[in-house]
């Protein structure tokens, strides 16, 4: 596909909305008008056109645009509408997000309650093209949210630790995570280096007089681990964090191949308040046809021995949209995921990033697999919802079949803090481990800084001393808003 931008150069915007239909084509693009096939053509002048050639076919919009506060925004508003409605028109549907491609749509509708003064459905409907079943979705989620964001205070922190690790990659995944049998002789000395960067980070919030309100421990798939090197890890963080205002802490256990009696004692005994097993799918073929080395029946049984183990808030992830996955089959696997009366499920959209394998060998999903998609959240959601579990938080992401989102649901009383305060930017994220990233959030302000840690295990390795001199910019960062 070919980007003509003619008299303007709003061209992420319109890149991003090309890609709800197109989202695994290569896009071009020029600054003079062009007609031939495959190619899109924006024109700014006193109004906001559009032309789509596609399929052999001519589509055109063209707009007005109003006098407003914020004429650019006004703009790229209505080019991206005008060429939103030729999409539509071309491709025969409406896709139920409208012209919407942000990550949060529960915060911009939070932003625009307060800005507006009033509820933004009409913007989110009339302006935005969101459907009635998105919106509902959204405001739902964004009340979830809010109770859960009004908790924090400016000297709130969460803390995440990352693994890198797993079993084996799946074929959806764009992670950065090394099978354990790849990166078996780096682990000692990473867990070793990781507890070290605990030590200093616990040092730094202790100094900041930093409140500790949620931990997560994610990756990967720290199960991966032995349970002597998760002992190391959560002893670490017992030994160093202050955990008397603690409200929550995550062990993300997630491929139920990896779970045992003997970690998940450890998991316990050291304060996990909430884990995760993540079947993905209780359907064997699919299962098989993502790498996964486990069956469906794995997954029951490693949830009834964290059961057996005291674990009372357990989670459970999955995945609509992936291949060779049917409506019916993914229909069955809620009623079995039901079965098993989790506290929560988080569903997520199949997302195509570029460097899953499933992109790179070119396994790509059909048109209709969005169609499908779209059908399996939306059944989820009415299921989940009728046994009590109900939507808390929601995000979305970039290539996404049908263009849809992440979806967090769960019983009252056992909403996930962390997924909250990391998607919201609540307040800070202290993060250790290879590919983690430290979020600051200015107390009592909205502006947001990052402090990145090396991607891979060998480079966090080879350079950690160049990532702990890293670490200063927490104090440095706080030293402007502390009186």
């Amino acid at each position: 596909m070919k980007l003509c931008m003619i008299n303007h150069s709003f061209r992420y915007e319109l890149e991003k909305l090309i890609r709800i239909f197109l989202p695994f084509e290569k896009i071009e693009f020029s600054k003079i008008e062009e007609t031939a096939d495959n190619t899109a053509v924006t024109f700014l002048s006193d109004t906001a056109k559009a032309k789509l050639f596609i399929f052999g076919k001519e589509f055109s919009k063209e707009l007005s645009i109003e006098e407003t506060d914020d004429y650019d925004k006004e703009c790229e508003l209505k080019l991206a509408t005008a060429l939103f409605e030729c999409f539509v028109e071309a491709f025969g549907y409406i896709p139920s997000w409208g012209i919407l491609t942000g990550v949060r749509p529960a915060k911009l509708y939070s932003r625009l309650s307060k800005t507006m003064g009033k509820s933004p459905d009409d913007y989110f409907k009339n302006i935005l093209k969101v459907s009635d079943k998105k919106l509902s979705l959204c405001k739902e989620t964004f009340e979830g949210e809010e109770k859960i964001t009004s908790l924090s205070k400016g000297d709130s922190f969460s803390l995440y630790i990352s693994i890198p690790f797993c079993p084996t990659r799946c074929s959806y995944c764009s992670f950065v995570s090394h099978s354990v049998a790849q990166a078996k002789k780096l682990i000692p000395q990473y867990i070793e280096l990781l507890c070290a960067e605990l030590r200093e980070t616990a040092k730094i919030a202790k100094e900041l007089a930093l409140r500790l309100e949620t931990i997560y421990i994610g990756g990967g798939t720290p199960t991966s681990l032995e349970a002597s090197d998760i002992e190391k890890i959560m002893k670490t963080v017992a030994d160093n964090f202050n955990l008397a205002n603690l409200r929550e802490y995550t062990v993300e256990a997630g491929r139920p191949d990896t779970i045992t009696k003997e970690k998940l004692k450890v998991i316990k005994e050291y304060g996990a308040t909430r884990i995760s097993i993540n079947p993905q799918t209780m359907n064997d073929k699919v299962l098989e046809g993502i790498g996964r080395k486990h069956t469906a029946e794995d997954t029951v049984k490693a949830f009834l021995l964290a059961r057996s183990q005291g674990f009372d808030n357990i989670n459970m992830d999955l995945i609509a949209g992936l291949p060779d996955d049917t409506f019916e089959s993914f229909k069955e696997t809620i009623s079995k995921i039901l079965n098993l009366n989790p506290e929560s499920v988080t569903v997520h959209s199949l997302s195509m990033k570029r460097s899953s394998n499933l992109s790179k060998y070119g396994i790509l999903p059909e048109t209709e697999m969005g169609k499908t998609a779209s059908m399996m959240v939306d059944f989820a959601r009415e299921e989940l919802s009728k046994n009590g579990i109900v939507p808390y938080y929601m995000y979305r992401q970039s290539k996404t079949v049908g263009n849809l989102e992440n979806v967090g649901y769960s019983k009252k009383g056992f909403e996930c803090l962390y997924n909250v305060y990391i998607m919201d930017e609540t307040h800070s994220i202290l993060a250790c481990g290879a590919s983690a990233v430290t979020k600051l959030r200015e107390p009592g302000g909205s502006f947001i800084d990052r402090i990145f840690n090396f991607k891979y295990p060998y480079e966090y390795i080879n350079r950690f001393d160049e990532l702990m001199a890293r670490k200063e910019g927490i104090k440095q960062f706080y030293s402007l808003y502390k009186k």
